[in-house]
């Protein structure tokens, strides 16, 4: 715990000097968070009123013997998912491609060390066979699915519409569009009343970045997609939500954004600075959870406070 809270201090520190973000730093696609410094936070987060100290998230067992598969688990979002819904009793499944092998087994380490299960699942899931490979390969490994969180993405910084290749267009609908369909509509085939799917949207859906032209429009199909299919699955009692968070400490922004648009990410928002992957991770946990059972076809947007339609 020492240790955590030490490293926790570290990136404190060294994030202010970035007015409340990480430093700008540069990576080769995919991004990997081996390399990061300083190093997110996944399962601890600011203690409310004092930014400066970190506290463990406290699980209360609300996923308990339930079943998940997260895309894209490997890091960022998506690991911090998968620690804390098996911190909360869950039994999870992540995705990830080879060159995030390192990634992936630091995540399943986590998990390990937290008490839970993982199966680690490589695989491609811009198309339709990768994505029912793996939907396959975790129903029997796991005896079914009670949660799916799409969660895998890809964005590429252009300036101008001029710039976006068709394969850059093409590359990041099959990865954040085509990949959240397969994977619902193949999950869906093994899931019963009271299953749920999140979808990792994004601020930029609402904002409309000039620099991400092609990434958000993916991530406002993703919206119109959780919305359909929340009205198309509520009469079999399954549930579909989605989570929009603004800029988060992962590899995506330093494999994706320029070093001069990442210092300006802070200011983005009225709280001043980037989130954490643990400030993401607990929406999550509250749309997958009993208790959230009155709530389909929404979106929560962790961003730091910028005002959007929802």
């Amino acid at each position: 715990m020492d240790k955590a809270k030490d490293i926790a201090h570290k990136a404190v520190s060294q994030a202010k000097d970035e007015g409340g973000t990480r430093l700008p730093q540069t990576q080769d696609k995919p991004g990997l968070e081996r390399d990061l410094e300083p190093k997110p936070m996944k399962v601890h987060h600011p203690v409310q009123g004092n930014k400066e100290n970190y506290e463990l998230y406290k699980a209360a067992k609300k996923l308990e013997g339930k079943r998940a598969l997260i895309t894209g688990g490997d890091s960022g979002i998506g690991r911090s998912v998968a620690i804390i819904f098996a911190m909360e009793g869950a039994t999870v499944a992540i995705t990830y491609l080879p060159e995030e092998e390192d990634d992936a087994q630091h995540t399943k380490a986590q998990v390990e060390k937290n008490g839970g299960q993982i199966l680690l699942c490589q695989a491609d899931l811009r198309t339709a066979v990768g994505c029912k490979g793996v939907v396959e390969r975790v129903r029997t490994a796991l005896g079914g699915i009670d949660i799916l969180v799409n969660n895998v993405a890809y964005q590429v910084e252009q300036r101008d519409i001029s710039a976006i290749t068709e394969d850059q267009w093409q590359n990041t609908f099959r990865t954040n569009v085509d990949s959240y369909f397969y994977m619902s509509k193949y999950c869906l085939e093994h899931m019963g009343e009271g299953s749920t799917i999140i979808n990792t949207a994004s601020v930029d859906a609402y904002i409309a970045p000039a620099t991400h032209l092609d990434y958000a429009a993916t991530k406002g199909a993703v919206i119109a997609f959780t919305r359909a299919l929340a009205n198309q699955q509520v009469a079999k009692n399954i549930r579909v939500n989605a989570v929009a968070p603004g800029a988060v400490s992962t590899p995506l922004l330093p494999s994706s954004v320029s070093e001069e648009g990442q210092k300006g990410l802070a200011s983005l928002s009225p709280m001043n600075r980037i989130g954490q992957p643990s400030e993401i991770a607990p929406c999550y946990v509250f749309l997958a959870s009993a208790e959230n059972g009155f709530m389909t076809g929404q979106t929560l947007h962790p961003n730091g406070g910028i005002m959007v339609g929802s």
